[in-house]
């Protein structure tokens, strides 16, 4: 039967998926990790308060992708160069979701502007990031091999997507409410497209690897392309909306010390 926990479970066992599953998820971490690295570098002066909560929000992202690297070591596997139509990182930035790489990599301060705007497009794709989790707590929370690291990946995304739901609900008191509906809403009906494409693109890389029959294939893209439907035609409205999240304060104070090697 197909379902998700097979699916999976397929990709895992299989050295050369799991090489591309992995590889493609550290290259999205590591460039996660820089991009707010640099956000908190260049923090107007009005938010500095907000720089150590960007810092650990990288930093996370930092662990993650060492986290998806000593997994591909522990089979010893080497990451291997990502498609570029695989690349989710990189093709929300070609299509404008999160600040410019090249304004990150000037030395320009940001404006408070440029911040609610990272948020709102943070509190997108951490919606994304969060569900993608959820799912493989469910199936692999307990795997010998992958669990420690969902588990831990799991909590990290659960405590960024709060952030951005309380610093947003700050900024919308603030009076940046309309900036932040408008950005949120444009974000998440570019992101749902270009996750599509993408994951379009990882399941046909997935067939050709591990062989799948056409049938099986087209089973899958047709899940993929309804799913779109369905975020289309209203299911994007989860990614936009802001509630205080029963955590505050969720990137406060020093990250919590964990090693990246899976257990």
């Amino acid at each position: 039967m197909l379902s998700a926990k097979s699916l999976f479970q397929e990709i895992l066992d299989h050295d050369e998926s799991f090489q591309l599953f992995c590889s493609i998820a550290a290259s999205g971490e590591s460039q996660g990790g820089w991009e707010n690295a640099r956000i908190a570098a260049l923090v107007p002066e009005s938010e500095r308060d907000l720089a150590p909560k960007i810092t650990r929000h990288g930093a996370d992202e930092d662990k993650h992708g060492r986290i998806f690297e000593a997994l591909l070591r522990k089979r010893r596997l080497e990451p291997v160069e990502v498609p570029p139509e695989t690349d989710y990182t990189a093709l929300l930035e070609q299509h404008g979701i999160g600040l410019a790489h090249e304004k990150l990599k000037g030395d320009q301060r940001l404006t408070t502007e440029d911040i609610v705007t990272y948020l709102a497009h943070s509190r997108v794709t951490e919606q994304r990031a969060a569900d993608q989790m959820v799912m493989l707590r469910k199936y692999f929370a307990g795997h010998p091999d992958v669990g420690n690291a969902v588990r831990m990946i799991s909590a990290d995304e659960d405590n960024h997507l709060a952030y951005t739901h309380e610093e947003l609900l700050r900024f919308a008191a603030a009076g940046h409410g309309r900036l932040i509906q408008r950005t949120l809403r444009e974000c998440a009906l570019a992101e749902i497209g270009i996750y599509r494409d993408v994951s379009l693109a990882v399941m046909a890389r997935m067939g050709r690897i591990l062989r799948w029959p056409r049938p099986k294939a087209a089973v899958l893209a047709a899940g993929i392309r309804a799913m779109y439907t369905y975020e289309r035609l209203g299911g994007w409205r989860r990614m936009v909306s802001l509630e205080m999240p029963e955590r505050r304060d969720a990137l406060g104070g020093p990250a919590p010390s964990a090693t990246p090697e899976p257990a």
